[in-house]
């Protein structure tokens, strides 16, 4: 169990990872020593997964966003085919979901070209891969990986 001052930390990291522990420490009411402590314990514990910057997609030219629905062959192993999926360069995120046993996809890609070159030349030629349904989105209005903490 995590408590309410762990929380805060969770919080205020999620918000700005960048910020200083002095900063941290003095918003939760800890030592900057205490704030570094349970920090440090729950990266160990695989609580904090991870640290990331956040890139603008537009300033390297991927602007284009799509879902792709990943239907396989009924022969095909789902570990490997999803072990595949993702390590495709476009491809941000793979799912393996229930609304007909396949994969949903986040890609990012340039524009819709180089989409249609990532279904051609990359995933519709993976043996496994019978069919595939693409989502192209027109804007974005919410985009995160911050989960809700509560």
């Amino acid at each position: 169990m995590i408590d309410q001052k762990s929380l805060r930390i969770l919080k205020i990291l999620q918000e700005k990872a960048r910020i200083p522990n002095a900063e941290v420490s003095r918003q939760v009411g800890l030592a900057p020593s205490a704030v570094l402590e349970r920090i440090r314990k729950m990266e160990n514990q695989g609580i904090i997964d991870g640290y990331e910057v956040r890139l603008n997609p537009e300033r390297f030219n991927r602007k284009q966003v799509a879902f792709i629905e990943v239907t396989p062959k009924p022969d095909a192993y789902i570990p490997d085919l999803g072990e595949k999926l993702a390590a495709i360069a476009d491809v941000l995120e793979v799912h393996y979901v229930a609304n007909g046993d396949g994969f949903l996809l986040k890609v990012r890609t340039a524009d819709t070209l180089s989409l249609g070159n990532l279904l051609q030349q990359k995933i519709n030629t993976m043996k496994e891969v019978q069919s595939t349904k693409t989502t192209t989105v027109l804007s974005t209005t919410k985009e995160t990986s911050r989960i809700t903490i509560e």
